[in-house]
Formats: C-alpha cells, sequence, structure tokens
C-alpha cells in the first residue's frame, strides 16, 4: 500500500532520483583531479566476474640474440604474463524520506525542495567518502584499496594478491626528500626533486601523466615559479575547476594539480606521479553499479518511509607500477 494517497506523491521521489542517477558516475568523477583524469585517460573501465584481474607483462622472452649468416637463433619458451587480482568492493549511501515530510511539503514545489535537499546531501556524501578511500590503504572493512595500498611509502606491502617483498617488478617508486635528495623539499628545490623522480620513473615517451600534490607541495612548487611562468595547464584540470599548474621536466610537460584543501585526506608533505588511464591506474566498476541508484524505491514494512540507495562495485586497480612513485618529506 503506498505511503500517501495521492499518486503524484508517490512517484516524485524515484522520478528525481531516476533523472539524476544518470549522472552519478560523472559527478564523483569530477569530484577530484585524479579521478577526472583517470576517466579523461580511459581508465575507468568495467569487469565481470567475481574478481578484478589486470594483466600484466612481468618478464622478457630472453631470445635476443646478434648473429649473423647461419648462426642458431634462440627461440626460448617464456611465460610473460600474469595477473593481479582485486577483490571489488561495495559502498553506498542511501537516501531516506519520511512519509510525514512528504506530507509537510505537499504541494510540487514544496516537496521538490525536501526531495533536492535530501538527494543533494546524499550525493556530497557519496563523492566525499569514496575521494577519501581514494587515498586509503585499504585497510577498513570492506575499503577500496586506495593510493597509499597502490603506491605506498614503504613498498613492501601485498597487493593485487602479489607481494612486493619478493617480487620487485611488482614495485612502485618512493623518495624522500630528506635521505634521497639530501635535503627536506622546499620551494628551493621542489623543482630539482621533481625531476629527479620523474626521470627515475620515466622510460622513452612513457612516464607518469600528472603530479597531484598535497597543499604543502603545491605551495612550495608555485613559489618556485617565477611570475611568467605560473600558468595554469589550459584544457585539462583547470578547464574542470581544480588548481592546476604546468610543470616542464624530464623532457616532457605535466600538471601539478592541488591535491588537498578543506577535510582533504591527502598525506601532508607529499606529491604523487601517477600515470592514470590505461596502463595505469584505474578504477574498475561493475557495469550494473557504477554509482547508480538500485534496489527500487523502498518502502520498510514497519515505517512510514521511502528508502532510495546510490553506489558502486568496484575497485582502484594498478596495470604497471613502473610511472607511478611518491615523494614525501619525513
Amino acid at each position: 500500500m503506498a505511503i500517501v494517497s495521492d499518486a503524484r506523491l508517490q512517484e516524485a521521489f524515484s522520478l528525481a532520483l531516476e533523472d539524476r542517477s544518470r549522472g552519478y558516475a560523472d559527478l564523483v568523477s569530477n569530484s577530484n583531479a585524479i579521478l577526472a583524469a583517470m576517466k579523461k585517460n580511459g581508465g575507468w573501465k568495467s569487469f565481470s566476474g567475481p574478481t578484478i584481474r589486470e594483466r600484466l607483462l612481468y618478464n622478457e622472452t630472453g631470445s635476443y640474440v646478434r648473429y649473423s649468416g647461419y648462426d642458431f637463433l634462440n627461440p626460448v619458451p617464456t611465460e610473460l604474463f600474469n595477473d593481479a587480482e582485486y577483490t571489488p568492493k561495495l559502498a553506498a549511501v542511501s537516501v531516506v524520506l519520511s512519509g510525514e515530510e512528504i506530507l509537510k511539503n505537499a504541494g510540487s514545489a514544496q516537496l521538490l525542495d525536501v526531495m533536492e535537499e535530501h538527494i543533494s546531501a546524499a550525493e556530497r556524501e557519496l563523492t566525499d567518502r569514496f575521494t577519501e578511500d581514494l587515498h586509503s590503504d585499504g585497510t577498513a572493512t570492506n575499503q577500496i584499496g586506495g593510493l597509499q595500498a597502490a603506491v605506498p611509502t614503504t613498498v613492501t606491502n601485498v597487493y593485487g594478491g602479489i607481494d612486493r617483498n619478493t617480487v620487485t617488478q611488482w614495485r612502485t617508486g618512493s623518495y624522500n626528500g630528506n635521505t634521497d635528495f639530501g635535503a627536506a623539499t622546499s620551494a628551493s628545490n621542489i623543482q630539482d626533486q621533481y625531476t629527479r623522480v620523474l626521470i627515475n620513473r620515466t622510460r622513452g615517451k612513457q612516464g607518469p601523466n600528472m603530479i597531484a600534490a598535497d597543499s604543502i607541495h603545491f605551495r612550495f612548487f608555485q613559489a618556485a615559479l617565477v611570475a611568467i611562468q605560473r600558468v595554469t595547464k589550459e584544457g585539462q584540470s583547470a578547464q574542470l575547476g581544480f588548481p592546476s599548474l604546468a610543470f616542464a621536466g624530464a623532457g616532457y610537460e605535466l600538471e601539478v594539480v592541488l591535491e588537498g584543501g578543506i577535510g582533504s585526506a591527502m598525506p601532508a608533505n607529499t606529491s604523487y606521479f601517477l600515470k592514470v588511464g590505461d596502463d595505469g591506474l584505474r578504477f574498475r566498476y561493475h557495469p550494473d553499479r557504477n554509482f547508480v541508484a538500485f534496489g527500487g524505491k523502498q518502502r520498510p514494512v514497519n515505517q512510514d518511509a521511502i528508502v532510495q540507495h546510490i553506489g558502486f562495485y568496484g575497485n582502484l586497480t594498478l596495470a604497471n607500477p613502473l610511472f607511478q612513485a611518491k615523494l614525501i618529506t619525513s
């Protein structure tokens, strides 16, 4: 039985959610510079099955030979690929309206007001909590493995089912300004330290395609630029409204984005050098649960209320550790 007799009031809640649900994935990706870059570079990909697998090229054939004339070649059967395996995680927020709230806001304008407030609050919570999880180490119950697991400070963790203690090819870079470069990161040396990290994590044309800096490192980098150099990198994060500066080093240009601010989960005194998108960091999602409303409009059997859930099923994954690194100042 409907909780209110007016059919218009019964339908309005679900129709309002349905109208907005098509944009939840965009809402989340555009709430964060790393996620936005990941999506722009093709790093949001669906998966199927009970786990998420990323294929890794971890070996060479070992068949390269220099020869002349009738010298023998060296065809050697070699295993080249293994899979990293990730467990997909579920998360959701719930939009709840009581029958009393609906009845007190009778009339289309007032009803839409209360709906908008509840839906907007759920959307903010969804984006804020997911961004926090993006920076996590994945140790909370049912939490995705965030950047502190994918690109940790101490690269000895088990990630994607592979033990980095024993598999050196699966390690990302970790640098400390004090111990690796001889001085704490500051405005006077941050360009040099950035360049040194990039050189260490670049091969040919391949390397990190963005630097995500906390507010301290971002301020150091901005102070290091003379006025004519202090330009935003138009066409990418700057157009989406994220603070962004251009960095030229190690033979190519990439953007430095501010990954910090009020309530940020980004660790202090930290810069991530990331290859996001194809062949890098990705967000893998189930096609039926990519930040969408699910479960239908539900009514508890013993309460006068309506509930609608919004959520995802997936995880952050890494396909190539070579172009990922972290710079910290202890």
